[in-house]
């Protein structure tokens, strides 16, 4: 007998039920099956576990807490993390200015040693990052496969942004960091760096010489990387270029630098802190304005002999510090921002100037990892790039908290780095 309208739909009802019922069995099985694989693995020789610094929620201090050992997937690289740089786009996740997935790791400035590979990944990055290699890994970790990896922009790799930035995972959607009492997942901010071990897609990671440090050489994965590729990509410095930097913190001292190693025959600092404007003078400033002083727009265009200045970098995300940069650049000239702001902060600009000055104004995240990484390891292996005069703290990593507390606090002349491991 035929069966009836309504037991025919009572039937594909209890046959749709029972395929999401086993397809969310399935998910969870598969999530619960990757904490477990996560638990069982550990480094040869070494440990099963590690420690990480968590972030909870806005206002709550970091912590440190017992995580299972990071397990890393093909075309990855386990890290054992020496150093992680303490950087303001951590603090804007910190203060909850730029909404990120919580709990998370975060530091995403690292150098290290190569521990572990993962399964099946290609025989050409084994060989490249041999077990023992030093290395020093970029914020923005291309996945080298998308529309823009393709077309040579790295720093707008489609993955990194809907998986990373906006997820907190890596490319397959998944986190490879598990607490270890309970296994819980925690996000990564880029490739969670404030731990002792770390996993990294080897396309965000470059070789560090023995010659350069690990400490000091962390730096080059994100205010290095970032300031280079403001003025590598975004302004397309030129020899002779005059350049003023507004903010000259830990990434705008890395833009001072970066623009004298270019050849820039002008570099002006500008900041609010007379100790960061000396310290500038170090790293090849050849001129300095204190912005709560004097009107800093002005003072740029006396140094110019009125025009403004070829290239302007805004390196804090403030508004008023955006407008000083575009009042800044001379006709024709180039406003490149780089300080990421907090959620709606909007810039203001003069309309009828951008059109009949031809003022470019250019936003720049980052650089591009496997073309750039290795171009900056050259230059501070060079010596056109001083780290030393720009760490101006180390600390511990049980000291973490109390750097980013400073940081917030403008207590950091130029950048600090935590050292992890020996």
């Amino acid at each position: 007998m035929a069966m009836s309208a309504s037991s025919s739909s009572r039937a594909l009802l209890r046959r749709i039920g029972g395929a999401l019922l086993r397809r969310s069995f399935s998910a969870s099985a598969e999530a619960g099956a990757d904490s477990a694989a996560a638990a069982g693995y550990h480094v040869a020789g070494g440990p099963s576990y590690m420690r990480g610094a968590v972030f909870w929620e806005p206002g709550r201090p970091l912590t440190l807490e017992e995580f299972q050992m990071p397990r890393p997937k093909a075309g990855e690289l386990l890290i054992k993390t020496k150093a992680c740089g303490v950087c303001h786009s951590d603090l804007h996740v910190m203060k909850g200015e730029i909404p990120f997935s919580s709990p998370c790791v975060v530091g995403h400035e690292i150098t290290g040693e190569v521990v572990d590979h993962g399964t099946h990944t290609p025989v050409e990055i084994i060989n490249r990052f041999p077990i023992g290699s030093h290395v020093v890994g970029a914020f923005i970790m291309p996945c080298g496969n998308c529309f823009y990896c393709v077309k040579g922009q790295e720093d707008l790799c489609e993955s990194f942004f809907a998986y990373n930035r906006a997820k907190g995972t890596l490319y397959d959607g998944e986190t490879r960091l598990f607490l270890r009492s309970n296994g819980r997942p925690v996000y990564m901010y880029s490739m969670g760096g404030l731990a002792e071990y770390c996993v990294v897609p080897a396309n965000a990671l470059a070789v560090l010489p023995h010659s350069l440090p690990y400490t000091e050489s962390a730096i080059l994965g994100c205010a290095v990387f970032t300031a280079y590729g403001a003025l590598r990509h975004a302004a397309e410095m030129r020899a002779g270029d005059s350049v003023a930097v507004i903010g000259v913190g830990g990434v705008g001292s890395s833009c001072l630098q970066i623009a004298k190693a270019f050849g820039a025959s002008e570099v002006i600092a500008v900041d609010v802190l007379d100790e960061k404007l000396q310290n500038a003078r170090t790293l090849g400033a050849t001129h300095t304005v204190n912005a709560a002083k004097e009107d800093a727009v002005e003072r740029i265009k006396e140094i110019t002999d009125g025009r403004g200045v070829d290239v302007a970098v805004e390196a804090l995300g403030k508004a008023l510090t955006f407008a000083q940069c575009t009042k800044s650049v001379r006709d024709g000239g180039k406003a490149v921002m780089i300080g990421l702001a907090a959620t709606n902060v909007v810039g203001e600009v003069d309309i009828t100037r951008l059109v009949r000055r031809q003022v470019k104004i250019i936003g720049s995240y980052g650089a591009r990892a496997r073309q750039d990484l290795p171009q900056i390891v050259k230059l501070a292996e060079s010596g056109a790039f001083n780290l030393q005069n720009t760490i101006s703290r180390k600390c511990k990593f049980e000291e973490a908290n109390g750097a980013y507390e400073d940081l917030n606090q403008g207590k950091i002349v130029g950048r600090a780095v935590v050292e992890i491991m020996e």
